[in-house]
């Protein structure tokens, strides 16, 4: 892209050639994504396209004729942005937008989905109010009433900026969705798409019925995140600076509990008296030296949370992150892959796909641990999904409701930095 803050190119001259040679629109800063031709820039995956076959371009309209079940997917991804189009319905017709989707795997659970739909249609009479036209599927229910009659163009405006996502249809705000503040358990075992940072925007084709588009335009609103800086409802664990908020390990959750308030008081001053020798921070990384003796661990304890840690490691190395105390998302340099629940006997252990970047390359974990489920994001890549973490201090018994992340030591070297948690009711 030609840049234009080099100090040679100034004010309209500079918006004349990034309009021109980018495809932006000079007043709004919208790129087009529908060149009214074809679907260059787009993906189809699916392969059912349905008797009509797939996405067609007509007269200068992107159709998704009747009975396609093909998703149509921006080639490029996006975290921030706000996407524009218009749409016309048939009777009946179904489909909806791909949020921060991913191409494989059902993008209203793997992603995001935004209902497109003829609710108006007898056949849907009874659907859950996360259904509806507009809403975010099964997620975050629409305000009805803002659906023009079937065969008449509508517009759309879908706006999401971290966790925060809105609709405008027909200039009529239909959702104004804070996901964070979706705690039911069942919605996030359900909808592990809701935590990716960024992904696909598509069109999801389902039957009956065709639906047609026109004026798609994407403004991107994506930026570096800071480092050890908490995103909107995240609190930072880790200032960046020093080890303010962490402590030694005593013993284990059971132990722990079977320890007097004096006793433990004791422990852990002498614990961590010891562990702050070996852990440290360094231009705002922790790590450690001379491999401590046990792991460094939050003085808070948590229950309910989503926890976000950035790690790398060393050629040979070895960590993980204990949840409540026990182990362990994993973290190795292992052709298995990290981000599996290591030392989970009864339940699956191991990551789904391997996602790790090479050694001595920055990692992202994004971690949802709920009751005794955890759901695991690497690099934003599903990894662990809704998988039970069994009780490795005793075996049979639940883990505990609450209790202390952990940061574990192995050799030879490991690297943690943007440490943030926020809890779920």
């Amino acid at each position: 892209m030609l840049k234009c803050w080099n100090g040679v190119l100034r004010g309209v001259t500079c918006m004349a050639i990034l309009a021109a040679s980018c495809g932006f629109s000079q007043a709004k800063g919208f790129t087009p994504l529908f060149d009214g031709k074809s679907t260059q820039g787009w993906i189809e995956v699916g392969g059912h396209p349905g008797p009509s076959g797939g996405y067609v371009v007509r007269n200068g309209i992107l159709e998704c004729p009747a009975g396609c079940w093909d998703n149509l997917f921006t080639k490029q991804q996006y975290s921030d942005f706000i996407f524009k189009f218009d749409f016309r319905l048939t009777p009946g017709a179904n489909n909806g937008v791909g949020l921060r989707a991913p191409l494989q795997g059902d993008a209203a659970y793997m992603g995001m989905e935004c209902q497109i739909l003829d609710d108006s249609a007898p056949e849907y009479k009874d659907l859950l109010p996360g259904q509806y036209m507009g809403s975010l599927y099964k997620i975050a229910p629409a305000r009805r009433g803002a659906l023009k009659p079937v065969g008449s163009w509508n517009h759309e405006v879908i706006t999401a900026i971290g966790r925060h996502v809105t609709v405008v249809l027909n200039h009529k705000k239909i959702v104004d969705a804070n996901l964070n503040n979706v705690t039911d358990p069942e919605t996030l075992a359900e909808h592990p798409g809701m935590l990716r940072p960024s992904g696909h925007i598509g069109f999801l084709g389902h039957e009956p019925g065709e639906v047609d588009f026109k004026d798609i335009e994407v403004k991107d609103l994506s930026k570096p995140l800071p480092t050890n800086r908490a995103p909107r409802g995240f609190k930072a664990l880790f200032n960046g600076r020093n080890l303010a908020g962490w402590q030694g390990l005593v013993g284990n959750p059971i132990t722990r509990s079977n320890m007097t308030v004096t006793s433990l008081k004791a422990a852990l001053q002498t614990a961590t008296t010891d562990e702050l020798k070996h852990w440290y921070v360094k231009n705002g990384v922790i790590t450690y030296k001379n491999p401590p003796t046990q792991n460094l661990c939050t003085v808070g304890a948590y229950g309910n949370f989503e926890l976000q840690v950035d790690w790398k490691l060393s050629q040979h190395g070895d960590s993980g992150i204990y949840l409540r105390g026990y182990p362990q998302v994993q973290i190795w340099n292992n052709p298995l892959g990290s981000g599996g629940l290591y030392n989970n006997v009864h339940n699956n252990s191991n990551p789904m796909v391997v996602a790790d970047n090479p050694v001595g390359e920055w990692n992202h974990f994004d971690i949802l641990m709920v009751g005794d489920r955890v759901t695991v994001y690497l690099n934003n890549k599903l990894v662990t999904w809704n998988v039970p973490l069994g009780n490795y201090w005793k075996r049979g018994v639940p883990v505990l409701p609450t209790g202390q992340i952990e940061l574990q030591y192995d050799q030879p070297y490991a690297f943690f930095k943007n440490i943030y948690i926020r809890r779920i009711p």
